[in-house]
């Protein structure tokens, strides 16, 4: 199912030309009618005019990416800038096309997109791999930090740390291991420290991340 919005009679009509033979074509005018739509339908792709009534742009489109989890939304708009454009794709779409562009074109965008393609200009792959590499580069670090700072728990704060990720209260943990809870807290103030969190739930999330890179 793809889904068109515009209130622009021209590209309507070409955007219907390019997607001839695609069943179930749907079409909307506005802004509020298209956040009803694509939460009703849930369309495969959707075809977003970037002058669309009622449209605020990066602010707007991020809204329809949250609304339609499962739509792959491709912008037609203006020639723009390098730096609108990518923060467009950031934002979660996975194209963007001239608003001029002709229908035998337009059939091959919607083949691409439902085949799990971006449809991207050239000049913005060499920031997609940029991205990846720093995006890699931070989860790394992070890593590194997590495994660095474990490596300071002694044993017994890394137990409490290890039960605390499964939940148990102080009472279960000092029950398990066979000391207070005087003791449990005191390990804990250690632990939170070491690791530079500031309760049970943080702590909790950087064991089972850590359990994960392990």
């Amino acid at each position: 199912m793809i889904l068109l919005a515009s209130a622009n009679k021209e590209i309507l009509l070409r955007w219907e030309q390019g997607l001839f033979g695609f069943s179930a074509v749907y079409t909307t005018h506005g802004f509020m009618s298209l956040t009803k739509k694509i939460t009703k339908l849930q369309p495969e792709i959707l075809f977003l005019d970037y002058e669309l009534p009622g449209l605020k742009h990066q602010r707007s489109i991020a809204e329809l990416v949250t609304l339609g989890r499962e739509t792959r939304i491709v912008v037609f708009g203006p020639e723009l800038s390098d730096e609108i454009e990518w923060r467009l794709f950031k934002t979660g779409i996975k194209g963007c096309c001239l608003r001029t562009m002709q229908p035998e074109r337009i059939k091959r965008v919607a083949d691409a997109i439902l085949q799990g393609e971006l449809w991207i200009r050239r000049t913005l792959t060499n920031q997609i791999l940029n991205e990846l590499v720093k995006v890699t580069y931070e989860k790394d670090r992070i890593k590194r930090v997590i495994h660095d700072s474990l490596e300071g728990l002694t044993h017994r704060e890394y137990e409490i740390a290890m039960l605390v990720r499964r939940g148990e209260s102080n009472k279960r943990i000092a029950q398990q291991l066979g000391i207070t809870e005087r003791t449990v807290k005191a390990h804990l103030t250690e632990v939170f420290r070491k690791l530079h969190v500031s309760d049970r739930i943080k702590l909790a999330l950087i064991m089972k991340d850590a359990i994960k890179s392990l």
